[in-house]
């Protein structure tokens, strides 16, 4: 402590290390302003759900379980983009591509095989697996006889 009257408890002196720092006036709070820091999560998410949709897309239900959110998220994060609020808006339209050629597969999938198994020979390979009765070697003849009827050999 100081002792009393002691020239620098009576706010003679500025405080030491450089000019005196203004205080603001009562009932102001100061703020110091930060960058927002980007948002870049849907984009990030579409990245990653449209790699997936794409490599499980021959699973048909990863292809539509994971391509609809990816195709979302690319969308929500495109936006961000185009606000300013996030910063990987390519990232974004990425993830909506890699998710729609995902869908796209398992959709082309789905009609092949509703095609493949409505025709002709689909219907008779149905009819022989029926009534093979899980006969491992009926049911080797029913393929064989599906894969030469389909086949056209």
């Amino acid at each position: 402590m100081s002792a009393p009257n002691d020239p620098r408890d009576s706010g003679q002196y500025p405080p030491p290390g450089g000019y005196p720092q203004a205080q603001p006036p009562a009932g102001y709070e100061q703020y110091q302003q930060y960058p927002a820091q980007p948002r870049n999560g849907f984009g990030v998410a579409a990245l990653v759900l449209g790699l997936l949709a794409l490599l499980l897309s021959w699973t048909i239900i990863g292809g539509i379980l994971l391509g609809v959110p990816a195709l979302i998220f690319g969308l929500l994060g495109r936006a961000r983009a185009k606000r300013g609020e996030a910063n990987n808006g390519g990232m974004s339209v990425a993830g909506v591509v890699l998710g729609v050629i995902g869908l796209l597969i398992a959709i082309g999938i789905i009609a092949f095989g509703v095609l493949t198994f409505n025709s002709p020979a689909g219907r008779d390979y149905q009819q022989c697996i029926e009534q093979s009765g899980g006969n491992p070697a009926e049911l080797e003849q029913c393929a064989s006889e599906f894969s030469r009827q389909f086949g056209g050999g």
